[in-house]
């Protein structure tokens, strides 16, 4: 049996130096690795500045929310992990800030399996570390972190990295210990050794953590629903803005903007770029440049998810006729791959293989090709592992499961991951599509530039499938009159 404990630990102020700083960008005394690249810019303050600085706030009442409700869940997982790897000390990272340009960095992400395991997600701290240090049976976790230093020190106003009057209150060991129901002590007292297992070190742990999230937990489902939720309500608002869209020469860009904003609004972000491809961009898998016009007569490929804050993350695609009509040969492409999809959902349940979904969606893909005449060949002879012809139209694969991460569970084996037999509570998607580039000369030109995907997300149930996004419209008719009406959530 594995030991979690709450105890937390005391954060000690660091003492105050004599401080520099500019307007911009100040010197600080904190660690090189938070001294920013142009400090070399920053002026001196007069000796007598820290201590005005220091002095004269009220005090603050510390905060202790109630433990956050994943924090049962993420202590299973470390118990699974410490029952896994006995007498291993185990080491996970939040990871680091990135660096956009010079000074500037990406908004701070912590890695999937930190916040896994520790339950802190959009809120966690940079440089935070997960260690499981063994003790008895199981393990004690402890959660390192740089706390607060207090307004008694040069942190508080001269380092940009951490400093409050930089990017606001940071948390205390105390508060944060109490939110997520783990230990915390201060990163400055932690012993690394070399014989840690260390995450993200090619130690296996990687591996394992990622096999562990292939069947999610009931919190982890809960959080897909409401990242499918959100993320139907920002397909709807790019419907209701679509007149807008047309009118603007990056039509495109407007649709991601529109979409972006109820990421940001009922969410963290959104969970990856989102992929607006008007016209023949839609052919491009991954288009994300996103920056062309849309236009009435052409399609409109979406592909989008509202991360939330618990860092889970919807991923779904709609095809939708920019003036609200599907063209015959638009709707005939549609339609083809909505019956991939459909069929490859009407298999999905416990027992089969997770590659038979892809290889169901493909007897349509193969049966469509072959009736429209695009290659000599019926269907059974495309889907020959000799032939595949019919894959020249839909390179990518149908499924791949989805959770804390878009590519979710990806360093999982190959027998458990594409081989692997499904199992109730498996979360992935189903996307199959259609591409006919547009100098594709071995389809009929008015074929060309038509690129279409349908892709829901999925849980597999213990008799079946359950196709959260499923209320967004899906057949051809549903979403003319979806354009027409305006809101479907």
């Amino acid at each position: 049996m594995s030991q979690d404990t709450s105890d937390t630990a005391v954060s000690v102020s660091t003492e105050i130096t004599a401080p520099t700083a500019d307007a911009e960008t100040p010197e600080t005394t904190g660690p090189a690795s938070t001294v920013p690249a142009n400090a070399n810019r920053a002026a001196p303050w007069p000796a007598s500045f820290a201590q005005y600085i220091g002095s004269g706030w009220a005090e603050r009442a510390a905060a202790f929310p109630p433990e956050r409700h994943q924090s049962a869940f993420a202590a299973a997982r470390r118990r699974r992990l410490s029952e896994t790897y006995p007498g291993k000390r185990i080491v996970v990272a939040a990871g680091e800030l990135k660096v956009r340009s010079n000074d500037t960095d990406y908004p701070f992400r912590a890695a999937s399996a930190f916040s896994w395991l520790t339950g802190w997600a959009s809120d966690s701290e940079p440089g935070a570390v997960l260690v499981l240090d063994p003790a008895g049976d199981g393990h004690i976790a402890t959660l390192y972190f740089a706390p607060s230093a207090g307004r008694d020190t040069d942190e508080f106003y001269a380092n940009p990295a951490i400093g409050e009057f930089w990017i606001g209150p940071r948390p205390t060991l105390e508060e944060v210990a109490t939110d997520l129901g783990l230990a915390t002590a201060d990163l400055a007292t932690l012993d690394r050794t070399d014989d840690d297992l260390v995450a993200g070190a090619d130690s296996g742990l990687d591996r394992t953590l990622d096999e562990f999230r292939l069947v999610k937990d009931e919190y982890e489902i809960e959080q897909m629903r409401l990242a499918v939720a959100a993320t139907a309500r920002g397909f709807d608002d790019v419907v209701a803005e679509l007149p807008t869209v047309q009118r603007e020469a990056r039509g495109e860009r407007v649709v991601e903007g529109v979409f972006n904003t109820r990421a940001r609004v009922d969410g963290n972000a959104v969970g990856y770029d989102t992929i607006a491809a008007s016209g023949a961009h839609a052919c491009i898998l991954h288009w994300t440049r996103n920056d062309g016009p849309v236009l009435a007569g052409d399609l409109i490929l979406i592909d989008a998810g509202v991360e939330l804050d618990s860092l889970y993350t919807a991923d779904i695609t709609r095809t939708i006729p920019v003036d609200g009509r599907f063209t015959e040969v638009q709707r005939r492409v549609y339609e083809a791959v909505r019956e991939a999809a459909d069929a490859a959902f009407a298999i999905v349940r416990p027992g089969i293989r997770f590659a038979d979904v892809h290889d169901e969606a493909m007897k349509v893909i193969a049966a469509k090709i072959a009736e429209w005449g695009f290659v000599d060949a019926d269907a059974e002879t495309l889907l020959a592992s000799d032939d595949q012809r019919h894959r020249r139209y839909m390179v990518h694969g149908t499924s791949h499961h989805l959770g804390i991460d878009v590519h979710d569970c990806a360093k999982a084996r190959r027998e458990l991951y594409r081989e692997g037999i499904l199992e109730p509570g498996m979360v992935f998607t189903i996307e199959p599509g259609l591409y006919f580039q547009p100098d594709d000369l071995t389809v009929p030109e008015e074929y060309r530039g038509i690129g279409v995907r349908i892709e829901d997300d999925i849980v597999v149930t213990e008799n079946g499938a359950e196709n959260l996004s499923a209320g967004i419209p899906r057949t051809a008719d549903d979403v003319e009159r979806w354009i027409a009406g305006g809101s479907v959530v």
